[in-house]
């Protein structure tokens, strides 16, 4: 059986989608075979940000109301054949999305993939809650600003109490705290919560801190995951996640702000 991950938040613009992405491309690297949902059902994202987006035929509302089959709609990465995309539609309505039907495609892909990353809209309607329901591992992304923390802490209770899991009195799902847009120089000017503020209030395992980079909008752009361009601090700390949750032991980057010029020269205070 595959193991099913939603990424998700109380808020948009965290970077979820490009987390989503990401995780993916880093899952199948790694030699797993894997699959991610776009679930913003009339906002479809995902697929610009893998770069298929002039592939797609059929999407996952074409797939629950049995007009296409699953293997028609699933897009194969150009970057990675171990990766395939089921994008979202931009012409239906969020209500289009079924539980049953989220449910049967999740357990038609089950058979074949080691991996189900699920891209969550942001907030709490229908397509969030379905996005959540059947998961197993939760990436809950938040960048360190109280109201995206505030709204993510809100996404723990829902976590807790609305998915499958819970309603089965099963082992709840498994939550890890993704901080992205991290600025170290920011957080020591008071400007940005720390990791450690955010902690106290998400009581979260943390799975990795993306630091701030111009690399994820130029990635985003380009239709290529940030993961795949090893030279930026992003895309390393999205390899790093992906390292971490596969159980490698890979210490925490980017939380300490760099020296400039001046006090790298006269060494000054970090």
């Amino acid at each position: 059986m595959a193991r099913i991950i939603v990424v998700t938040s109380g808020k948009g613009g965290v970077g979820k989608t490009t987390t989503s992405a990401a995780i993916a491309m880093g899952l199948a690297k790694k030699g797993h075979k894997t699959a991610v949902i776009d679930f913003d059902v009339g906002l479809r994202n995902l697929d610009l940000i893998l770069g298929c987006e002039r592939r797609v035929v059929y999407d996952f509302i074409n797939v629950i109301n049995g007009e296409a089959g699953l293997n028609q709609a699933l897009i194969r990465d150009k970057n990675c054949n171990m990766l395939y995309i089921l994008p979202a539609s931009q012409t239906r309505d969020k209500d289009a999305l079924t539980q049953e039907g989220v449910g049967r495609v999740l357990d038609e892909l089950s058979k074949d993939f080691e991996y189900i990353v699920c891209d969550s809209p942001a907030g709490i309607e229908k397509g969030a809650n379905l996005a959540l329901y059947y998961a197993d591992d939760a990436f809950v992304v938040t960048n360190p600003e109280i109201s995206s923390v505030r709204d993510s802490d809100r996404m723990l209770g829902i976590l807790s109490s609305k998915s499958r899991r819970a309603e089965r009195n099963e082992e709840p799902i498994k939550e890890y705290l993704l901080l992205t847009r991290y600025d170290a120089d920011r957080v020591r000017l008071g400007e940005m919560l720390s990791l450690e503020d955010v902690q106290e209030i998400l009581s979260l395992e943390l799975l990795g801190i993306i630091p701030e980079s111009k690399s994820v909008l130029s990635a985003s752009n380009a239709g290529i995951p940030v993961i795949l361009d090893e030279k930026s601090e992003a895309g390393r700390a999205y390899a790093d996640v992906v390292a971490r949750y596969l159980g490698e032991k890979v210490p925490h980057r980017f939380i300490e702000s760099k020296p400039g010029f001046l006090r790298r020269l006269f060494g000054g205070r970090k």
